[in-house]
Order: C-alpha cells, then sequence, then structure tokens
C-alpha cells in the first residue's frame, strides 16, 4: 500500500502513467497531447511542466535533456523518464484502487 507521504494527485498519477506509456519520447508537450488522447480532458502545459517539476523532486521521474533541433529554433527537450520508486507509487496505487474497488458490494473488474 501507498505509506503516508507517497499519495499521488490523480493528475500526477496521469502525468506518471503518461510517461511511463511514451518510454523514450516523454517530454512535456507529448506528454500533454498523450493526456489529452487518452481522456478527452482539457490541460494545460503549464500543469504539465509543474507536475513534472515535482515528481522529479519526489525521486519518481529522472530528466536528460535532448539535442538541440531546428524544428524548435536550436532549444532542446527535456526528456522524463519513470525511476524505481516512480514505478513503486504507480503500482502501490493500483493495488489500492483495487483493493478498494474489490470492497464494493457486487462490483466486479472485468478486466479483458
Amino acid at each position: 500500500m501507498t505509506k503516508k507521504g507517497n499519495y499521488l494527485g490523480e493528475f500526477e498519477e496521469l502525468v506518471l502513467l503518461s510517461v511511463a506509456s511514451l518510454y523514450d519520447q516523454a517530454y512535456g508537450v507529448t506528454i500533454m497531447q498523450f493526456i489529452i488522447d487518452e481522456t478527452d480532458r482539457n490541460v494545460n502545459i503549464s500543469a504539465v511542466h509543474e507536475v513534472l517539476k515535482r515528481l522529479e523532486r519526489k525521486g519518481y521521474l529522472k530528466s536528460k535533456m535532448g539535442g538541440a533541433t531546428n524544428e524548435r529554433g536550436g532549444r532542446r527537450k527535456r526528456y522524463f523518464t519513470l525511476t524505481a520508486s516512480g514505478r513503486k507509487v504507480l503500482e502501490d496505487a493500483m493495488t489500492l484502487k483495487i483493493h478498494l474497488y474489490s470492497r464494493v458490494p457486487n462490483f466486479s473488474l472485468k478486466l479483458s
């Protein structure tokens, strides 16, 4: 289970899941677009960047700068990857949710 202090907010969890899903293409804009595409929600790039910084400070993500590209006017992209702690906090969040859903009478999770 998730320990006190390791709680993830919903948007933090979406960002972590997006980084994990995008693997080596996870940077601000692709993360934002992934969340929009997968959840049909409006997402602000500033909010994504703020959460990425917070998750990196917590040790759930690490980042590295990519090379400069002409398409970005010579600016570099910051790519994010999940750390072992990030993977663990996602697994804990999923375990907790499954446990809580299983406690609801007459509710079943049918995964297909």
